[in-house]
């Protein structure tokens, strides 16, 4: 399998850096239960630089960082110090504080009532709380833009302190819910985020590169973040999430090479077994891999900044649900990706999938806004069908 997939894939990898439009540069690798079995790079880290994109190229891997922070409450709960089901506030205070929006008032204040129920930490880890981002929910990006509402970017206090779209329990809708799970993992840990993750995480997996703050040594690896202009040209951005964050953001605020997010794809696929040590009990793999959204669906992401995302959807046409904490497709995907198999993306185009039933996840890397870039996504779906093609020639011959 490796040879003619491998092949495929750095097809797949040198046409995206070659097409028109292009991106950048690209870190696309697969791993079975044991080992990565494709690592490939192509391109270059920045567009107005020399430097090649490399296999331990640095990304901002952005939401991509939400299922290390679910696997963090994960371990809580096995331990008996965090009840899915009982209110968030209990952990974290301020939590409680947030209220509906019901629209704004002829003089353009927010209408704001208490919420019905209580958000959970299941309600989180779900993205059925409430809460949105401003780059995908016009009420979100009007209270930015007319009340200063600051941006998640910001990494503040502040920006988590924002009123709920509806009644917690209600329906799916993604946002800065697992920003909120850091919080209440802080608040039980009593310790930074990235310490937590550190010692009960990274060590036991083995990685090295995971960090909530970037250091000059990884900065001379870091791929650069691109704006995708509307004529398809690439601008870098000499963006960055703050260096010393008030918040180590449990949502988006990763940084790290794609073979060490390979290591905690391993992981889940290993039914919770790292390379140095346990990080979750196989019942709990088990557990957290199931549709935690009942009859609810994960719906369409509609883009409101059109500089920071694109309308997107995973496999239009087909249900969607949603684990603890990542997407699950319900059907099998038109990539071959079997159905009930987990995966999620982050702003920047990054992308994964973890195939428990089969055993093999797949990571595929890039730094570009808008979100859904239509060159870096279709680039994706064609490296996860080259691997299923691959997947199914071998087990039919």
């Amino acid at each position: 399998m490796s040879t003619n997939f491998g092949a495929a894939a750095d097809a797949v990898l040198g046409g995206v850096v070659t097409s028109t439009p292009r991106v950048p540069g690209v870190v696309a690798m697969v791993t079975n239960r044991d080992r990565n079995i494709y690592e490939g790079a192509a391109g270059k880290r920045r567009v107005d630089q020399p430097a090649e994109m490399t296999t331990d190229s640095i990304f901002a891997i952005f939401s991509t960082t939400k299922a290390v922070t679910g696997t963090a409450v994960l371990q809580l709960v096995e331990e008996g110090k965090l009840d899915l089901d009982a209110p968030a506030k209990r952990y974290a205070p301020d939590i409680g504080k947030l209220q509906v929006i019901e629209g704004f008032d002829a003089a353009g204040e927010p209408m704001l009532r208490a919420p019905k129920r209580d958000i959970t930490t299941r309600m989180l880890m779900t993205h059925t709380a409430g809460l949105s981002y401003d780059f995908i929910n016009h009420t979100y990006n009007r209270l930015a833009e007319e009340k200063g509402q600051p941006s998640v970017i910001t990494a503040s206090k502040a920006c988590l302190m924002t009123p709920l779209l509806f009644d917690p329990g209600e329906r799916w809708d993604y946002g800065t819910n697992l920003d909120w799970c850091g919080q209440i993992v802080e608040a039980i840990a009593g310790r930074p985020l990235g310490e937590v993750f550190n010692t009960r995480i990274f060590e036991p997996l083995g990685i090295k590169s995971m960090t909530f703050e970037l250091t000059d040594a990884m900065r001379s690896k870091l791929a650069g973040i691109h704006a995708r202009g509307a004529d398809g040209s690439l601008t870098p951005m000499d963006f960055e999430l703050p260096a010393k964050p008030e918040v180590h953001m449990g949502g988006h605020g990763l940084y790290g090479t794609v073979g060490d997010y390979m290591r905690f794809i391993r992981m889940w696929l290993n039914d919770g077994a790292g390379e140095h040590g346990r990080v979750l009990k196989a019942e709990t793999v088990r557990m957290a891999e199931k549709n935690h959204l009942g009859d609810k669906k994960v719906t369409p992401i509609t883009g409101v900044i059109p500089a920071l995302c694109n309308d997107a959807e995973f496999f239009p046409g087909q249900s969607k649900s949603w684990a603890l904490s990542f997407m699950i497709n319900d059907q099998e995907a038109p990539t071959g990706r079997p159905a009930g198999a987990l995966g999620w993306a982050g702003l920047a185009n990054l992308f994964y999938w973890i195939d428990r039933q089969n055993g093999f996840g797949g990571f595929w890397a890039t730094q570009i806004l808008p979100f859904g870039d239509p060159t870096s996504f279709i680039g994706y779906m064609n490296f996860e069908t080259a691997f299923y093609q691959s997947l199914r020639q071998r087990m039919a011959g």
